[in-house]
């Protein structure tokens, strides 16, 4: 870690598993730390793959991978956002937050006391302040695990993973308004998280699953190899006041390792 100034935290997941939600979360109880959307590397519309007559937003070939890389080689030299980076995801609204106040409180102060001279977040991430320790650099994104996207993985120090059903993946992503793109707005047209969102998240993601079913078990054979951390064994639709919780602290247990390297 000696040549690093940020550490980067890959959150992935399905569209509608919760990523930006516990980003933001995150952001806000950990020192230094900013975000940065996979979303934000969108190819322009009009370079945009198709699938079933439809613009697909949801695959590879969406993305510009190559600016990702160079992103994220840049925050982990220089500890700051690219500033060849335009991000629009922000804008975007992800509802209400489904973490009560008081959770959020609680971990504050668990970071907090963390962070301070003698704990084990000092050493990792110093005083909090600017110019001393690691910052930390989330990265959001719904593709992150998919091996077409190995030269991103490459450069993620700790991978999170997030379980979501086909169900309440398609009721959460429906209630959405749209999004903010680099030409203005895209609302999903009707049947989108059928014909586009699932089948390609389910196609990317059957290799970290036993016999490739997203909505089955987590291959965690897969998961070591791999170094992906996720929820196993508590199902799909898990709270996300107990994903915000198990995220803070497994967070805190790997910066703790990386720091020791």
């Amino acid at each position: 870690m000696e040549d690093q100034k940020a550490v980067i935290v890959g959150i992935s997941g399905a569209s509608s598993s919760g990523k930006t939600t516990l980003a933001r979360l995150l952001r806000d109880i950990f020192p230094k730390t900013f975000i940065l959307h996979e979303d934000d590397f969108y190819r322009s519309e009009n370079e945009l793959p198709t699938r079933d007559g439809l613009l697909d937003w949801d695959c590879a070939g969406s993305l510009n991978i190559p600016d990702m890389t160079k992103a994220l080689s840049h925050i982990r030299a220089n500890g700051t956002f690219p500033p060849f980076v335009d991000s629009k995801e922000d804008q975007n609204s992800v509802g209400a937050c489904p973490v009560s106040d008081a959770k959020i409180a609680e971990m504050k102060a668990k970071v907090r006391d963390w962070v301070q001279p003698g704990q084990s977040g000092y050493e990792v991430l110093g005083d909090g302040k600017e110019g001393s320790g690691l910052r930390i650099c989330l990265l959001d994104g719904f593709l992150l695990y998919s091996l077409e996207m190995q030269s991103v993985m490459d450069l993620l120090d700790v991978k999170m993973f997030l379980l979501v059903s086909r169900a309440k993946a398609t009721q959460r992503r429906e209630a959405r308004d749209g999004y903010v793109t680099l030409e203005g707005f895209w609302k999903d047209p009707e049947g989108y998280v059928d014909k586009i969102v699932w089948p390609n998240y389910a196609d990317a993601h059957a290799w970290l699953f036993e016999k490739g079913d997203v909505e089955g078990t987590l291959n965690e054979r897969v998961l070591t190899e791999r170094g992906i951390l996720a929820q196993t064994g508590k199902g799909l639709d898990i709270d996300m006041e107990i994903t915000f919780e198990w995220t803070v602290e497994t967070l805190m247990k790997q910066l703790e390792a990386l720091g020791k390297r």
